[in-house]
Formats: C-alpha cells, sequence, structure tokens
C-alpha cells in the first residue's frame, strides 16, 4: 500500500479540493473507527473457523467472543460469559501456578497482552465451570488497527494432554 500522495496538504484528498483531510497512519479520522472495527470482525470470523479454543478482547479486557471450542472446554455457553471483564473471569476461573498459588491478572499472558501490548505464552490451571481443575496451555497476541493502536486481545487456548476434555 503506498501513502497518499496528498498527505500534509490540507484541503486535498484524492486529487480533490475540499474540507481538510486528517490522516492517522494510512486512514483518515473518519476512517480509523472503521478499521478498528474490521480487524475485531476478521478476527472473530478467524476464530470462529479454528477448531482450537479462541477468546477475543476489546481493548478494555472485555470477553467480545469466544468460539465453540472454547464453551466446550470451560464448560460455559458464550451466551453467558460474554461482556464479562477478563478480571470478572478471572475471580470465577482462578487461574493458579504449578505450585497451587493463585497468579494475578496482570502476571497471566492475556493481562501482560493487554498491558505491554506484546505477545505472551503460559501454562496455568483454572477451575472450570464444574469445579475441577484444568491446566491449559495459552498464547495470546494484541490485536492493532494500525502500529499504535492497540484494538484487543486475542488468546488460543488448549488443554495439556492430559486434561483433555
Amino acid at each position: 500500500m503506498h501513502a497518499p500522495k496528498n498527505i500534509g496538504r490540507p484541503g486535498a484528498r484524492n486529487g480533490t479540493d475540499g474540507p481538510p483531510t486528517f490522516v492517522l497512519g494510512w486512514a483518515t479520522v473518519g476512517e480509523a473507527a472503521t478499521q478498528r472495527n474490521l480487524v475485531l470482525i476478521l478476527a472473530r470470523a478467524f476464530a470462529a473457523q479454528i477448531a482450537t479454543a479462541v477468546f477475543l478482547l476489546d481493548e478494555e479486557g472485555t470477553i467480545i467472543y469466544y468460539n465453540e471450542s472454547a464453551e466446550r472446554l470451560t464448560g460455559r455457553p458464550f451466551i453467558e460469559g460474554a461482556g464479562m471483564t477478563a478480571a470478572e473471569w478471572m475471580t470465577q476461573s482462578r487461574p493458579r501456578d504449578d505450585a497451587g498459588e493463585l497468579i494475578a491478572l496482570e502476571n497471566l499472558p492475556l493481562g501482560i497482552t493487554m498491558l505491554k501490548r506484546e505477545p505472551a505464552h503460559g501454562v496455568v490451571t483454572f477451575t472450570s465451570q464444574d469445579g475441577s481443575p484444568l491446566r491449559i496451555e495459552n498464547a495470546t497476541f494484541p490485536l492493532f488497527a494500525h502500529t499504535e493502536d492497540f484494538v484487543g486481545t486475542f488468546a488460543i487456548v488448549w488443554p495439556l494432554e492430559q486434561d483433555r476434555p
């Protein structure tokens, strides 16, 4: 993709004279919100096609989607988990390390990705919906509409072999 020739020239857009156009990266101010939503829409469509459990959170840490594999893994239908914050979910699922100590959200791969805007990976034990422990491995990565425009987190989660449902 090439940068528009009119960057920095107020009043010109696509070779026409008109009201000033302000540019954010490769998008105008009006296009930025659309592109932010597009990233989440595409991530959701991708997650729906994956056989591995996937959770999608917005930039504020609210769960906006998880797929059928995630429903089976957690024992919780999406309709019950939609709209929960990561903090609410973690309070209910009580993430623990190998020694059984609770792990704060900011120290989980999901929290690291949300706070530092970088990929993270880890092994955690959660309490499933039925109260049984579930040891999982997960990889999380940030979603960006533009270089500095963080729009959410994509988390892929799978049970360790001995804990597969």
